[in-house]
């Protein structure tokens, strides 16, 4: 609350600054808004609700693109990206996701990870050519629908 002294904010924001400045992980958290939307409590307030809505608009294409061809995903975080442009809450999400899908490709270039999963791949399409090739020997190249006599 803005009491009017600017000695008393000065001091708050050299106080916040000593505190923030050792830890990494707060580093860049907040609003990334011009300073003059800041400034002004209803211009912030009213920017942060169109962030808001655009990015809630940006994740629900995303949603609706999951079952339907397109990028869902890629779309789903472009609209946390949005919202972390505004959010805290947003900016840590996307820091964990990010952190999640490195730890997830590393261990997928793990030699033993990719063997295992080479040999499962292999075995899965093993299990696949059988049943085609036992449906083809069956039945030749007659759609299931079409089949008279099952």
């Amino acid at each position: 609350m803005n009491t009017g002294s600017d000695e008393r904010a000065e001091v708050a924001v050299a106080s916040d600054k000593a505190e923030t400045g050792g830890a990494q992980s707060e580093q860049g958290l907040g609003s990334k808004a011009p300073e003059f939307i800041k400034a002004r409590r209803v211009l912030h307030l009213s920017w942060q609700v169109g962030i808001f809505i655009i990015g809630l608009a940006v994740v629900v294409l995303g949603i609706i693109m999951l079952p339907l061809p397109g990028p869902g995903w890629v779309v789903i975080f472009g609209g946390m990206a949005i919202w972390a442009t505004e959010f805290v809450w947003a900016q840590l999400v996307l820091r964990w996701t990010k952190r999640k899908v490195t730890e997830a490709a590393q261990k997928a270039l793990d030699p033993k990870v990719r063997r295992r999963n080479i040999i499962l791949t292999s075995i899965g399409l093993v299990i696949v050519a059988a049943i085609v090739g036992v449906y083809l020997y069956k039945f030749g190249f007659e759609m299931p629908w079409n089949i008279k006599n099952q």
